[in-house]
């Protein structure tokens, strides 16, 4: 059976503490830049096409999300993921209501085209990606997890990129093997973007050099951790926020090792 060591994932993270390059939205700029500096990584938002080449050769992984997107926000994401590829340098697409609208469907599509490490998104946006579902009510996920299994399979095994669904239960896998991450708090999904920090963390995690799928699961477990963590010091979203903030920075390995519920299935 397959195991991860998690604890040496986290301490190479904070070890190395990744420069990120995050083309991300509007709405989840601050909190993906908080999310990165509390578990120990380097953020950095650049979007303007005349330097995200630069920034993505520079990077030790690469970002883009695509939830308040622009034609010009487009043609950036696509020359950072290019000048990702041509320094062997790992990114992660989030396919932010993939499904909602034909410019999210063309977005989606193209960089998809463009071979990305990694991709992150809820249920319902790995669906409409894989062409096995309508994508959702906006940037909410309609289905579960476990309804996008198979499209997750099925994408991992069309693009080659390890394949994160994210939600009550988290599933990974990169097409031969499933990992299932479970924990988090019910309060996680009132508290806006941070699915899409989820996003920069996985990007961390890749960042290390580390194998691919092994850094998506260690990377969403660690989050899940610190999830169910901050949910028993919170009343409220409000207060959740900061408890998870404060639970990814004291996250150690110790915790995280004790605390991870984590399965690792061949998938079908």
């Amino acid at each position: 059976m397959h195991t991860i060591d998690l604890a040496h994932h986290l301490g190479r993270v904070r070890e190395t503490r990744p420069l990120v390059h995050n083309i991300t939205n509007h709405v989840a700029m601050n909190t993906m830049a908080n999310v990165l500096l509390a578990y120990g990584a380097s953020p950095a938002m650049a979007h303007a096409r005349e330097e995200v080449g630069e920034f993505a050769a520079l990077a030790g992984a690469v970002t883009l999300n695509i939830g308040t997107l622009s034609p010009d926000w487009v043609n950036a994401m696509e020359d950072a993921a290019r000048a990702a590829n041509g320094a062997g340098t790992p990114w992660v697409l989030d396919p932010v209501a993939v499904g909602a609208t034909a410019l999210r469907r063309e977005a989606g599509a193209r960089l998809l085209a463009l071979s990305p490490t990694a991709v992150r998104g809820n249920a319902s946006e790995i669906m409409a990606l894989a062409e096995q579902g309508r994508g959702g009510q906006g940037v909410d996920s309609t289905d579960t997890t476990e309804a996008a299994e198979r499209a997750a399979v099925v994408l991992a095994r069309r693009t080659g990129a390890i394949v994160a669904v994210t939600g009550e239960t988290d599933l990974v896998t990169d097409g031969k093997r499933l990992a299932r991450v479970a924990g988090g708090h019910a309060l996680m999904p009132l508290v806006t973007t941070l699915g899409c920090a989820l996003t920069g963390v996985v990007g961390a995690h890749l960042a290390i050099g580390e194998e691919p799928f092994d850094a998506c699961v260690a990377a969403l477990a660690s989050y899940a951790v610190a999830g169910s963590i901050a949910g028993e010091h919170a009343s409220g979203p409000g207060s959740f926020a900061v408890a998870f903030l404060d639970a990814l920075h004291a996250l150690d390995a110790n915790t995280l090792t004790a605390r991870a519920q984590l399965e690792i299935t061949h998938a079908t």
